[in-house]
C-alpha cells in the first residue's frame, strides 16, 4: 500500500483528534472502577480506541502530530480524571498512557510503509502490554481488589480489540486516501 503524503491536520481535525483521545482515556478512568464479573472491568473496553485514534492521525499526518494529540488528549483527560477519578488512578492511567502512546506511535512510525495492518496491529499489541502493565501496577497493587485477575482480563480484551479495530483503522484510511485522490 502506497502512504501519501503527509500533511499537517487542520484545526477542526486536529481538535477532533484531541477531543476523541481525551474522552476516550476519561472514560476509560472512569469505567476502569467498574468490574463487569472477576476478570474485567469496563474500561478495557474503551481504552484500545485511544491507540485507533494515535494510529489514525499516524498514518494521516506523521508521527509529530499523533504526539501532539496524545500530549492535549492527556493533559485534558488526566485534569478532567482528577477531578473524576481517584488520584491513584488518574496518575496511574497518565503514566501507563505515555509510555505506551510513545510506544505506539514510535513502533506504527517505524512499520508503516509496510502491510496496512502491520503498523496498527504491532503497535496496538505492544503498546496495550505496556500499558496494562504499567497501569494496574500503579493504580492497584497493594489493595485488596483482584487487580491481576481484572489487568490479564484487560489486557486479553485489549488485544482483541486490537484485532477487531483494524477493520475501522483500514475503512478511515481508505476514506482518507479516496479523499486526496478527488
Amino acid at each position: 500500500m502506497t502512504v501519501a503524503p503527509l500533511q499537517r491536520p487542520g484545526k477542526a481535525q486536529f481538535a477532533t483528534a484531541a477531543l476523541a483521545m481525551a474522552v476516550v482515556v476519561l472514560a476509560s478512568n472512569i469505567l476502569v472502577q467498574f468490574p463487569i464479573n472477576d476478570w474485567l472491568t469496563w474500561g478495557a473496553i474503551t481504552y484500545p480506541v485511544a491507540f485507533l485514534v494515535s494510529e489514525l492521525v499516524n498514518r494521516a499526518h506523521g508521527p509529530a502530530q499523533a504526539r501532539r494529540v496524545a500530549w492535549v488528549g492527556f493533559a485534558a483527560a488526566v485534569a478532567a480524571s482528577l477531578v473524576l477519578a481517584p488520584a491513584r488512578i488518574a496518575v496511574a492511567s497518565g503514566t501507563a498512557f505515555l509510555l505506551s502512546q510513545w510506544l505506539d506511535i514510535g513502533v506504527f512510525d517505524r512499520l508503516r510503509h509496510a502491510t496496512w495492518w502491520r503498523a496498527p496491529l504491532v503497535a496496538t499489541l505492544l503498546a496495550a502490554v505496556l500499558d496494562t502493565a504499567v497501569f494496574w501496577s500503579i493504580a492497584f497493587a497493594g489493595t485488596e481488589d483482584p487487580w491481576v485477575t481484572w489487568a490479564l482480563g484487560d489486557l486479553a480484551v485489549k488485544l482483541a480489540l486490537g484485532v477487531a479495530l483494524l477493520l475501522p483503522f483500514r475503512l478511515f484510511i481508505g476514506r482518507q486516501l479516496g479523499q486526496r485522490a478527488a
